[in-house]
């Protein structure tokens, strides 16, 4: 007598529990791919209070990297008197022009294995330009923004969160 069957029914289980372990990895290994880019939405944290305080959309087109402002988490929501608040304090073409919407992030450009930079970075509510960098932290679920003038050392740092 031949029982070859349990035998290969044994080595089909242990194949197919191989292919699932090897196709999970690989999934696996895909997301962590495809979270290796700023480009995404993003909490921006208030440094005081440690509360979300608005939303960016990070996006990507051919290597350079610009965030726009799509949401504020304050109490106004964006809105001054009822009214969309506008950079009154910008010196640029977007002075007096809604914040809400607003291209906050322009020029960046990968510059590392997992660094961004040569852009700028503008705060809405001083109107000020910063020169900027950024790089991902927690398999991309955090991007830490350093906003600087001149130098990378004069500035400071805020994590954001990338939005689910």
């Amino acid at each position: 007598m031949h029982f070859t069957a349990p035998r290969s029914a044994a080595r089909a289980a242990v194949m197919a529990a191989r292919v699932t372990v090897l196709a999970g990895a690989l999934l696996g290994s895909a997301a962590a791919l495809a979270q290796a880019t700023p480009a995404g939405s993003w909490k921006t944290i208030d440094d005081a209070t440690g509360k979300p305080r608005g939303l960016v959309e990070i996006s990507e087109h051919n290597g350079v990297y610009s965030g726009k402002l799509v949401k504020s988490f304050g109490e106004s929501d964006g809105k001054s008197d009822g009214k969309p608040k506008v950079c009154d304090k910008c010196t640029d073409s977007r002075r007096d022009q809604p914040i809400m919407g607003m291209t906050i992030i322009t020029g960046l450009r990968k510059t590392g294995d997992n660094e961004w930079s040569g852009g700028e970075i503008l705060d809405p509510e001083s109107g000020k330009l910063y020169k900027t960098k950024m790089s991902l932290a927690d398999d991309g679920t955090k991007l830490k923004v350093r906003g600087f003038i001149g130098i990378s050392l004069l500035g400071r740092t805020q994590t954001w969160e990338r939005e689910r």
